[in-house]
């Protein structure tokens, strides 16, 4: 939607709406157009005679390039949003949509009851006459018109193939043919009554409506969508009746709030039925504001089949989405066995939706629908976005405005009211007209043989209407009408029909002049009007509404969806992963060539895993989302966005029953440590993770582990040197940062690994580069505080880990013992 800004660059622009000036203001000029003379611009040299095509002389034209740019693209944004793309808040019609209806009626005279045309034969009145645009174009608005899926009320009757629900295209116009539907001649009816304004067409060879004059709200009954320049409109259809009672409660007291006009207007009623998810408190800030979202599913009920579960039948789907893509997307379900409770999909729709899922038995329906509600089209949102054309009070331009439904209601009410008002004012013409020349007729009927004496002694016709007007005092248009008058009209019995029709005429003049004094009695009979039409074209409610109750609000669980069943994680040195069934022998399970199995992470197929990277960053997934593979698996990278040289350095468990850790612990290369908690990690994450820790430029993380307050940390260098520290001592970060210094490491050292110890028993294994075994021990009496080198455990020799038999992680049971692996 364009700022008040924008919106003033529109106000005062030539437009197919109506004729105004220029911008003046808010927009800069472009310059007139210079015919260079004896010298141009910044010393240019005069351009020769005859060089240019500007002007009639053959001198060149100058005008600034970037004024000039934006004032074409200025008339363009305005020919889109005024002639294209937004519908009139009055009959809420587009202008292709406004010549396609005016064609059929006053050029092809394609009646409710006459013969269907060829759709071709007014497609081509509408571009040859009003629309100079592509047949494409009108067609494919003409399609739209016919479609009862689309439109609330179909404002065409279309004969042959004009498009499915299934998405299926219409075909071409050379072979589908059309009339108005009954609902379009109320949009119609009144044009001949000089009740809206026309202007030329397009090359001035005719005339056309600026606006129908329409009998109902069709912006709000039927909505429209489209995309303008900077703006854009999407206004959901709504029921006849409920916009109708609106309407008249807002004639009786327009200083209704919208909160009350909600009370007949329930929300949008679509033609393609489903369930509205919108409380009373979400749709009153919609109408007020004029956009905002409504939630809105498809309707299902159950089938029972005997013996077997029963079967899920869904009978609406949202609007605007077609049913092919909605079972399609259930297949891909079925088939990606996402949903194991689904077994089959099948469409038997035909004039009416009917989509049957078939699902194993003891399958909830209700979880079956949440997951479908979550992961298909069969639950979308309609983003309402009420924007529209206004007209400008005393002009027949309008400018693009966001409305609230009261507003809509207002503009609607004040136009009908203009329109109503100017019908009787024709009618009332009408009638005078001809009260005038029944009165002529009265006047000789009184004198009959003397006016026939006159006629038959008068020279010619011009001389018996100077000696009529002259004895009877008439005027000419009385005269004339009584010289063309048939003598069969001069008997007894016809000249009593005269005079009753006078009599009628002066009654019916008399009943308009009364209405017309009073806006009362006009009101009154708009009121009136209304309810013939919402009585001769309402129907009942198709999108049910509340449902934002509980019994519909259902919460989608994806635990609920998973069989829960334990299941292993391998993963691998090299940084590959694989879900695994039962695994005793981590050696037993196949890795490629050169890699090795790094950990085995135990846990229900519900529950979590998290993997720590070198970079710091913590990815969690959830077991059952892990591929399971007889193979070598997949690479982490599949699933997670590693950046470039990022690797697992540590993976856990995070099922309950493997005692997740609170505290962890990880140190860098460069002997910073940080002690984090696990919580913030055990949710699933994104694909890009979550930082535990930022370790500076050249550094990267070596282990993480979960550690205790009174944990020991024994920590060892590539050079031989290691330390022992209470853990205690390392501090706790809230959030992901480099930490503090636990051993400190020179130039050419780095942290080769860590553990942690809860007793003297624990030991880090490491070994010299001739291969001779040492263990660490994590006594506390060793212990020294952090930051310092450590003690020298080698001399003139380097320290790497020692490999360490991989150790499946027991799982506990609801007793408190251990499951076997």
């Amino acid at each position: 939607m364009p700022t008040d800004h924008q919106l003033s660059l529109f106000g005062d622009v030539t437009t197919e709406m109506g004729t105004r000036k220029r911008p003046t203001a808010d927009v800069e000029q472009a310059p007139r157009p210079r015919r260079r003379g004896g010298g141009g611009e910044n010393g240019a040299p005069p351009a020769p005679p005859g060089s240019g095509n500007g002007s009639s002389s053959g001198g060149d034209l100058d005008a600034s390039l970037i004024a000039e740019t934006r004032r074409r693209y200025l008339n363009y944004a305005l020919s889109v949003i005024t002639a294209r793309a937004l519908p009139d808040v009055r009959d809420g019609l587009k202008p292709v949509q406004r010549r396609i209806l005016y064609a059929m009626l006053h050029d092809e005279h394609l009646h409710p009851d006459a013969k269907h045309r060829k759709s071709a034969k007014v497609v081509g009145s509408v571009i040859g006459r009003y629309h100079p645009h592509g047949d494409v174009a009108v067609y494919d608005a003409m399609v739209r018109m016919a479609q009862d899926f689309s439109l609330r009320l179909p404002l065409v009757d279309g004969s042959g193939n004009f498009g499915s629900l299934d998405g299926d295209p219409p075909a071409a116009y050379r072979y589908t043919e059309c009339r108005l539907a009954p609902p379009a001649p109320e949009l119609l009816r009144e044009l001949a009554q000089d009740t809206v304004a026309f202007r030329p067409t397009y090359d001035a060879t005719t005339t056309e409506p600026t606006v129908l004059p329409a009998r109902f709200p069709n912006l709000l009954v039927n909505g429209s969508t489209g995309i303008a320049v900077g703006m854009a409109t999407n206004i959901p259809p709504h029921n006849l009746g409920e916009v109708t009672r609106a309407l008249i409660a807002l004639v009786e007291d327009r200083s209704l709030s919208v909160a009350a006009l909600l009370r007949f207007i329930k929300g949008p009623d679509f033609p393609t039925g489903g369930i509205m998810l919108a409380s009373k408190a979400e749709l009153r800030q919609v109408y007020e504001t004029g956009q905002g979202a409504i939630r809105v599913r498809g309707e299902h009920k159950l089938e029972p089949q005997g013996r077997g579960s029963p079967h899920i039948v869904i009978t609406s789907i949202p609007y605007g989405v077609t049913k092919s893509t909605v079972v399609e997307r259930i297949a891909d379900v079925i088939i990606a066995r996402k949903l194991p409770q689904l077994v089959d999909v099948r469409d038997e729709s035909t004039t009416d939706v009917r989509i049957v899922l078939e699902t194993r038995p003891g399958a909830s329906p209700d979880m079956v629908m949440a997951y479908l509600f979550k992961h298909t089209p069969l639950q979308q949102s309609f983003n309402v976005n009420l924007t529209c054309l206004v007209p400008e009070p005393g002009s027949d331009a309008c400018r693009p405005a966001r409305l609230g439904l009261k507003e809509l209601l207002l503009e609607f009410l004040d136009f009908r009211f203009e329109v109503t008002r100017r019908r009787f004012e024709h009618d009332l013409r009408a009638l005078k007209k001809r009260i005038h020349i029944l009165e002529g007729f009265e006047t000789v009927f009184d004198a009959l043989d003397e006016t026939i004496r006159i006629i038959r002694k008068s020279e010619g016709k011009k001389d018996a209407a100077q000696k009529l007007c002259k004895r009877f005092d008439l005027d000419d248009v009385q005269v004339d009408a009584i010289l063309e008058l048939k003598l069969y009209k001069l008997a007894r019995l016809e000249i009593l029909v005269i005079r009753e029709e006078l009599a009628e005429k002066r009654a019916e003049a008399s009943r308009i002049e009364a209405i017309l004094r009073s806006k009362a009695k006009l009101w009154g009979v708009i009121k009136s009007e209304l309810s013939e039409v919402a009585d001769a074209h309402g129907d009942r409610r198709r999108t049910k509404t509340g449902g934002a109750a509980e019994d519909l609000e259902r919460e989608y669980d994806a635990d609920a969806y998973i069989v829960a069943e334990d299941a292993h994680v391998v993963v691998t040195r090299d940084g590959w992963l694989k879900r695994v069934g039962k695994l005793r022998d981590p050696n037993q399970t196949r890795v490629r060539e050169g890699d090795q199995v790094m950990a085995v992470l135990p846990g229900s197929t519900r529950e979590n895993v998290v993997f720590f990277t070198n970079y710091g960053s913590a990815y969690v997934i959830k077991i059952n989302d892990v591929p399971p593979s007889s193979g070598y698996g997949d690479p982490a990278q599949k699933l997670f966005k590693f950046k470039d040289g990022e690797r697992v350095i540590t993976a856990m468990t995070l099922d309950p029953r493997a005692l997740v850790p609170d505290t962890l612990v990880a140190i860098s290369a460069r002997g910073f440590g940080l002690r984090f908690a696990s919580e913030p990690h055990s949710q699933v994450s994104t694909r890009t993770g979550r930082r535990y820790a930022k370790p500076q430029k050249g550094d990267e993380i070596v282990d993480v582990r979960g550690a205790g307050e009174g944990d020991m940390i024994v920590v060892a260098t590539r050079k031989g040197h290691a330390l022992v520290c209470a853990a205690s001592e390392i501090n706790k970060l809230e959030n992901p940062g480099k930490g503090v210094t636990v051993i400190k490491t020179g130039a050419n050292d780095a942290v080769i690994g860590f553990i942690v110890a809860s007793h003297s028993r624990h030991v880090l294994a490491v070994k010299t580069s001739s291969g001779r075994a040492i263990n660490i021990p994590g006594d506390p009496k060793k212990a020294v505080a952090r930051g310092g080198k450590g003690h020298q455990v080698v001399k003139r020799s380097e320290l790497s880990l020692a490999e360490v038999p991989v150790h499946i992680v027991a799982l506990a049971t609801a007793e408190g013992s251990e499951t076997p692996n």
